[in-house]
């Protein structure tokens, strides 16, 4: 199914080409020189809505020959930072942007932003512009599979910049971001699982505004999606000094290879700052041994289920009292956070109370079903006995009749 829906991607694309290659307006001019931008002149949300060659960069659509074409007011698009003024001319404006449901405060946050900076105040030339990410003539709406912000694409998008180490040695910036965020939990959820809701580069930077979060700033940016987890750390130790001396949750976890603390490494995650403090590292190592616990209670009642539906049994039941352990399951991932041991261990003896549940009811299962093979084989060696006493006193019969014919 996924080859088939691949298939038709493809030929829409191509369709679109073949479209762009052929169906050019003969009354544009600027397409019988700038022939590599016939695309952009019927393909993309621009052309869609009856933004032309003339509408940004001005000129004379009617001319075939320089300088007429040319003439009057004219931009080449050539200038960065008046490429951002030429877009922010329309998409700064909320009586044009409204009629489409976009936004008209991008420009105003490119401004504010580490790029916009070092584009308008700086005036690099190495700094990006609208097009640097939205492409300059064809440009796609962002929940286009197509789109250089389309969510799959946003990542591979920064990194044409921000993995460039000759470009970010300048800045100092490190290039190695895109390839950790690839294996992190927030990568294999978009690329593997294909989930839009996992953050991007722009769900903590954001997009036009883009900046890194300040160290006050880091657990409310990750509590934007991580609510409840966030609770929790604020209820905590942890929460009331991430503030002042804590770097939020990259204290445990780290930003762009943001992983999942093993069950067997939370003690040592702890000795990263707490180092040898003895009371600390005996909490670390309970909250580490609980987990670790209900970990294996879980795998217990999955496979616990799975042997009660093999052996015949109606699972229905047993499936709803797997949820509610893995429902408390999950609990104490968010729990954890807050460092209350109690409710942590709580949370662990529910899941542990519905694991012996059903590792109970698989066993008593498959006690019934071998005491039913042991009643099987009497069964089977009196069936095949009765057969065989019965073809004795058959053939017994048949010869006594042939006897009494001679």
């Amino acid at each position: 199914m996924s080859r088939v829906l691949t298939f038709l991607l493809v030929g829409v694309a191509l369709a679109a080409r073949l479209e762009a290659s052929t169906q050019v307006d003969t009354t544009n001019g600027c397409l019988a020189c700038h022939t590599a931008e016939r695309e952009g002149a019927v393909v993309g949300a621009h052309a869609e809505h009856g933004v032309q060659c003339v509408t940004c960069h001005g000129g004379n659509v009617q001319a075939r020959t320089l300088p007429a074409a040319h003439q009057g007011r004219f931009v080449s698009g050539k200038d960065r930072g008046a490429t951002f003024e030429l877009c922010g001319s329309c998409h700064a404006d909320p009586n044009r942007m409204r009629q489409y449901g976009l936004r008209s405060g991008e420009p105003a946050e490119f401004r504010t932003s580490r790029h916009g900076q070092l584009l308008l105040v700086q005036h690099d030339p190495n700094a990006p512009t609208c097009t640097s990410c939205h492409n300059t003539h064809v440009i796609y709406p962002p929940e286009d599979a197509r789109s250089n912000v389309y969510p799959t694409n946003i990542p591979g998008t920064c990194a044409r910049c921000h993995a460039d180490r000759q470009l970010m040695a300048k800045y100092k910036i490190p290039t190695t971001q895109f390839e950790q965020y690839r294996r992190s939990a927030h990568g294999i959820a978009l690329y593997q699982k294909q989930n839009f809701a996992s953050p991007t580069c722009v769900g903590c930077h954001g997009a036009h505004s883009a900046l890194p979060p300040t160290v006050t700033e880091i657990a409310s940016v990750c509590g934007r999606c991580h609510q409840l987890v966030r609770a929790a750390f604020a209820a905590g130790p942890h929460g009331a000094v991430s503030n002042a001396r804590l770097p939020g949750c990259l204290g445990c976890h780290s930003n762009h290879g943001t992983e999942r603390v093993p069950a067997d490494s939370i003690a040592a995650v702890c000795g990263k700052c707490h180092g040898n403090d003895t009371r600390i590292r005996s909490m670390g190592l309970q909250i580490q041994q609980t987990v670790q616990q209900a970990t294996t209670d879980m795998e217990s009642a999955k496979r616990a289920v799975g042997q009660l539906a093999l052996g015949g049994r109606r699972v229905s039941d047993y499936r709803f009292r797997y949820q509610s352990a893995l429902t408390y399951y999950l609990q104490i991932a968010q729990v954890q956070h807050s460092l209350n041991l109690d409710q942590v261990e709580d949370l662990a003896r529910r899941v542990r109370s519905i694991s012996v549940e059903l590792t109970s009811a698989a066993e008593a299962n498959a006690e019934v079903q071998w005491e039913h093979k042991l009643l099987l084989g009497p069964v089977w060696f009196l069936g095949l006995a009765a057969i065989a006493l019965g073809w004795l006193a058959m053939r017994g019969l048949k010869e006594a009749g042939e006897d009494r014919e001679r």
